[in-house]
């Protein structure tokens, strides 16, 4: 199939949730603006929105927010949905420590749908591709 910028034809696309002016299937299954936690309950920052597939809809990465002062100075990382160990009414809690979330790859906003940039992500963390054979989609929220 013929590739243009990284992206093969009929393939989904990844993109951030705010920009596709669509929201999830449940109010209660929105988890942005909740506090992210490490594997024990340690703050790291916060779900600052939701990247999905532009196919299925699906919820594929957390953009978590850490650091910085009413967003000035903040860092960004995307996290997998596969890495949420739980989530409650104020937290997402993640199954991974709060050093292994900090030194995953750096966010730069060109790379929301950047094959390269997911797969290092997804590597780091320890999971499939989620374009890879292996993938198996978490159950975490749908986008309607």
């Amino acid at each position: 199939m013929p590739q243009e910028s990284g992206i093969v034809a009929d393939e989904p696309v990844l993109r951030l949730l705010s920009e596709l002016g669509e929201t999830v299937d449940q109010t209660e299954n929105d988890v942005r603006g909740l506090v992210v936690e490490d594997e024990d309950g340690e703050h790291i920052g916060w779900v600052s929105d939701l990247v999905v597939d532009d196919v299925q809809k699906e919820v594929h990465f957390l953009a978590v927010e850490r650091g910085g002062l009413l967003g000035i100075g903040a860092s960004h990382t995307y996290v997998p949905v596969e890495a949420i160990a739980s989530v409650t009414d104020d937290a997402v809690r993640l199954a991974h420590s709060r050093d292994h979330v900090m030194a995953a790859p750096a966010y730069a906003p060109d790379l929301v749908d950047d094959r390269t940039y997911h797969q290092s992500i997804y590597h780091h963390y320890g999971y499939s591709p989620f374009r890879g054979p292996d993938y198996r989609y978490a159950a975490v929220p749908y986008v309607r």
